[in-house]
């Protein structure tokens, strides 16, 4: 599968399937189970309890967010060396959708788990408003870092598209792999355009669309053991 590759593309087909699968592991912490944990919809009282008693737990979420978006940019890097002999367009695409957009949203959206800690943490500063102000501030700031992975997520369906036509064209990967890329893709968008233009649907249309982007974990072990059959030889 690999046999028409450069030297340098084959080094940048390990870096990528490694940085790719390690993502894979630290991404959903910070996204989806810490938020999951402290996050109590529709009620600001019991979100704030959380963040007081579980204010560790935030804090590894918010050092996973930053930590696998430190990844992705290396892992970008990667790809587009892989990918530069294929198509140098498509490849920088890619390059900017994926990380010089996505990945500076995500970093200010962190600020907004950080300011949530802040309003809890008894703070003397903060004495001026009352307990019930500050539960509801932080709840505020958290329900904003759930908006800001919303539209960070339209990036990270926009990426997989010139992704997709890159591993369709690139002759050593399946092209069955592009065209799940393109379903996961369809699956960000659609659900970060619902949340946004239909919040009403946003919860019924957004458990449809993550069948969808599970479409983009095939490519993740491929280039990871890809690139290990690489490093044995």
């Amino acid at each position: 599968m690999t046999t028409n590759m450069t030297e340098p593309q084959q080094k940048a087909l390990r870096a990528a399937g490694l940085l790719y699968f390690l993502m894979l592991l630290t991404a959903p912490i910070g996204l989806m189970y810490v938020p999951g944990e402290i996050l109590v919809q529709g009620d600001a009282t019991a979100t704030a309890a959380n963040i007081r008693t579980s204010g560790t737990l935030l804090r590894i979420g918010i050092a996973s967010e930053l930590f696998h978006q430190v990844i992705a940019v290396f892992l970008l890097l990667a790809l587009y060396r892989l990918f530069r002999p294929v198509n140098e367009e498509h490849a920088r695409l890619l390059l900017i959708l994926g990380s010089l957009v996505s990945v500076p949203i995500m970093f200010v959206n962190v600020l907004n788990e950080i300011a949530a800690l802040i309003l809890v943490g008894g703070a003397d500063f903060l004495s001026a408003f009352e307990k019930t102000q500050l539960d509801a501030l932080a709840y505020l700031f958290l329900r904003l870092h759930h908006h800001g992975i919303t539209v960070a997520s339209i990036f990270w369906g926009l990426w997989l598209f010139p992704f997709g036509i890159l591993v369709i064209r690139s002759g050593f990967i399946p092209r069955f792999l592009g065209i799940l890329l393109f379903i996961a893709g369809s699956g960000y968008l659609l659900s970060a355009c619902t949340s946004i233009l239909l919040p009403e649907y946003g919860s019924i249309v957004g458990q449809f669309a993550m069948v969808l982007e599970f479409g983009e974990i095939p490519i993740i072990f491929w280039l990871l053991i890809a690139g290990l059959r690489k490093m044995r030889l």
